[in-house]
């Protein structure tokens, strides 16, 4: 059966009432014949796991964060664990390839709460390259298999993969040419296995968080 948009609403409002809920999150992209808006928006925020809800995402911006998109925070968390690598991010010139909601708007509030200078670049940035090629830190989030080529990178500069495409002989690729970037780079995450198993492990943090702020604790 295909649901419609009022099925998901409705399970959503259920979930939203349900007590013995505390974690709820919509498994993004949905079928082209549901808007994922006002479903997202539906959801209550003390159970926005995703970290999604605009009243989650404001809290976000006003560097009082409560629920965080889990891939950023992953990011986040790869980048603070790697201090001996980067020497901290305060003072560091950041550049995020992508603008999504998911991933590139909440990493820059993110970074520049962490005293980085932040460059957000997308399809129509110029000179991408050059400004790829200033920043000490690049997270790749665009979407585009292997777009990010291993010269833009500057010597010494951690490099952070978000992307995860599969090729036409059905192997899974990044949003970086991984080999000629690593060469180049102090460190740098592969696809699978870098970013994606940190967004899990947010995930789970953000149930946790969730569930103990609903307990009052």
């Amino acid at each position: 059966m295909q649901a419609t948009q009022t099925d998901l609403m409705e399970l959503v409002h259920d979930l939203n009432q349900d007590e013995a809920i505390d974690g709820i999150l919509v498994q993004l992209p949905l079928p082209g014949h549901l808007d994922a808006t006002p479903i997202l928006d539906s959801i209550d925020p003390a159970k926005d796991v995703d970290g999604f809800h605009p009243h989650n995402v404001g809290l976000l911006s006003q560097k009082r964060a409560h629920l965080v998109p889990c891939t950023p925070l992953g990011v986040m968390r790869l980048l603070e664990s790697a201090k001996d690598i980067t020497n901290g991010l305060s003072g560091k010139k950041a550049v995020i390839i992508g603008r999504s909601n998911i991933v590139g708007r909440p990493m820059a509030m993110l970074l520049e709460q962490s005293n980085c200078t932040v460059t957000v670049c997308h399809s129509r940035t110029q000179n991408l390259e050059a400004e790829v090629g200033a920043a000490d830190v690049v997270v790749a989030a665009i979407g585009r298999p292997e777009f990010v080529q291993g010269h833009w990178i500057k010597p010494g500069a951690v490099v952070i993969d978000v992307g995860i495409n599969r090729r036409e002989d059905g192997t899974l690729c990044g949003d970086v040419a991984y080999e000629a970037a690593a060469e180049r780079a102090s460190a740098i995450t592969p696809v699978p296995g870098g970013v994606g198993p940190m967004t899990i492990s947010m995930l789970m943090e953000n149930c946790v968080t969730a569930s103990e702020a609903r307990q009052g604790r």
